[in-house]
């Protein structure tokens, strides 16, 4: 399970019940979570979101730590959007030539809780010919990659050639197409 500001905070002690004494700590208002039935009750009204507001901290650091506790990656929030001074090289394919019609901050959006994938399918019928649409992530999208592939669209990934954890997904329209 994916830990983010929108997940319930019931579903993550489910699943790694070993953050609650850490959420108790973190967040003193929450030691009612003992109580099983306020622990339901409240678990599944309360995002990690709700649970940093309530205990007065950052909900990035919140996230970012019980993440920490159990192995899995941090999210980055210092993703840069602004990428749009990146020049084409020559090992780069010719469409991605020019500015992206739109960036989409995958980062940003997973750390939400949402999913990039809906964004860049909302995104592609307004797509206009010979633009694309940059996809930033910290972590190559293979899933999106292969999706994206699919449903025959223009693909084609690399790592910011200026920081290795940045990741540059462009997406454009019909392979047949322009």
């Amino acid at each position: 399970m994916e830990i983010t500001s929108r997940s319930k905070l019931f579903d993550v002690l489910n699943t790694y019940p070993t953050l609650e004494e850490k959420i108790i700590r973190l967040a003193p208002p929450f030691a009612n979570l003992k109580n099983p039935v306020l622990r339901r009750t409240v678990g599944q009204l309360a995002t990690l979101e709700q649970v940093a507001r309530i205990g007065k901290m950052d909900v990035t650091e919140l996230v970012n730590t019980l993440r920490r506790e159990v192995g899995l990656p941090e999210i980055r929030t210092d993703t840069p959007v602004a990428v749009s001074i990146l020049q084409r090289v020559e090992s780069d394919p010719d469409w991605i030539s020019g500015e992206p019609q739109f960036i989409v901050n995958g980062t940003e959006l997973l750390q939400q809780g949402e999913v990039p994938l809906q964004h860049i399918n909302h995104l592609l019928p307004q797509l206009q010919p010979q633009r694309f649409i940059l996809l930033i992530t910290d972590f190559e999208p293979t899933p999106m990659i292969e999706t994206m592939q699919k449903q025959k669209r223009r693909v084609y990934h690399k790592v910011h050639p200026n920081d290795a954890r940045v990741h540059l997904t462009y997406i454009a329209a019909q392979e047949n197409s322009g």
